[in-house]
């Protein structure tokens, strides 16, 4: 397969999971955090999504000396031009690198991505009131999961459907890496606050923003302590959008390109990283290494594994 055939699957999945996450966060802001809206300030409410998402420069830009609120931080997330991993810029990215590799992908695939993409312009060029978001972004969220269902069901297992999910697990990785190291710092309560209604909210909105709130329940029935929500979102290997399921089926997809991808760097980072985790527990990662240190440590492996992934897959050498 061509190195820019590739590197358009990957980004198309890329931008399409990216808008998922954002549309996923602000739904859930929106959606769960209203029983804190007496103990919380709406600007204590909203700043999380602009740390996880390294907008606070950019609203400050747009929004200059005004206090963070709600509408702005959601148009900025969805339709702000400015901002590359809007919603709106997503999807625009998605859908023109979708239509680059039309013949890679399914008829399906194809047109629901072009409609998807058409009326999420037309409804982003309306002016929507704060009550309309919610619908709007659960409207974003079932459009991405369309594509990705067409995916699984009409799609020819083979390269071209391997690129499409590498680029999927490794956002989604980053992502979840992202909003646990953020929400973590955040939801910090103190002693005071520890089983309290607000505890219990904030650490579902949590879950929830990662669609992990009903298979935790499932999983642990010791409440919601911190230890045991991180270890969830990192270790749980049956949970889809986790960070150790995402990264063994990133080595899942790159294997399958065939034998001769195991000599790749991007190949040994992922290996190597697997081997590490079956010797770590929750425990040393929070009182040893710390859960920000380990956290970050995880974002600065995942952008190494997408330069490797990049020189490995994406370019290709003059002269080769």
């Amino acid at each position: 397969m061509l190195s820019r055939i590739a590197d358009n699957l990957y980004w198309m999945s890329r931008y399409l999971e990216r808008a998922n996450n954002a549309s996923r966060l602000i739904g859930i802001n929106l959606n769960y955090l209203v029983e804190a809206e007496d103990v919380l300030s709406e600007a204590s409410q909203w700043n999380p999504l602009l740390t996880i998402t390294g907008t606070s420069g950019l609203y400050e830009s747009v929004h200059p000396g005004q206090e963070v609120s709600a509408d702005r931080v959601i148009d900025l997330l969805t339709r702000n031009s400015a901002y590359p991993s809007s919603v709106w810029n997503c999807l625009r990215q998605a859908r023109e690198t979708a239509r680059i590799v039309r013949d890679r992908i399914s008829k399906e695939m194809w047109e629901a991505m072009n409609d998807f993409w058409l009326q999420v312009d037309a409804q982003l060029k309306q002016p929507l009131p704060l009550e309309a978001w919610p619908q709007f972004h659960k409207f974003v969220r079932n459009g991405v999961a369309l594509f990705n269902g067409l995916s699984v069901t009409t799609m020819m297992r083979g390269e071209s459907f391997s690129y499409h999910q590498i680029g999927i697990f490794l956002e989604r990785a980053d992502m979840t890496a992202r909003i646990l190291d953020v929400k973590y710092h955040l939801l910090l309560p103190d002693l005071s606050m520890v089983g309290s209604p607000l505890d219990y909210y904030q650490w579902a909105a949590l879950l929830k923003s990662l669609s992990g709130f009903e298979a935790y329940r499932r999983k642990v029935h010791a409440g919601f302590r911190p230890i045991d929500v991180a270890e969830f979102i990192i270790f749980e290997k049956e949970f889809p959008r986790s960070l150790r399921y995402s990264i063994e089926r990133l080595y899942d997809f790159l294997q399958s390109l065939g034998t001769s991808v195991l000599r790749h760097a991007s190949v040994r980072i992922i290996g190597a990283l697997l081997e590490e985790w079956e010797h770590t527990a929750v425990q040393e990662v929070f009182y040893e290494t710390g859960l920000h240190e380990f956290l970050q440590g995880f974002i600065k492996k995942i952008s190494e594994l997408h330069q490797a992934l990049t020189k490995d897959f994406f370019t290709t050498e003059l002269g080769a």
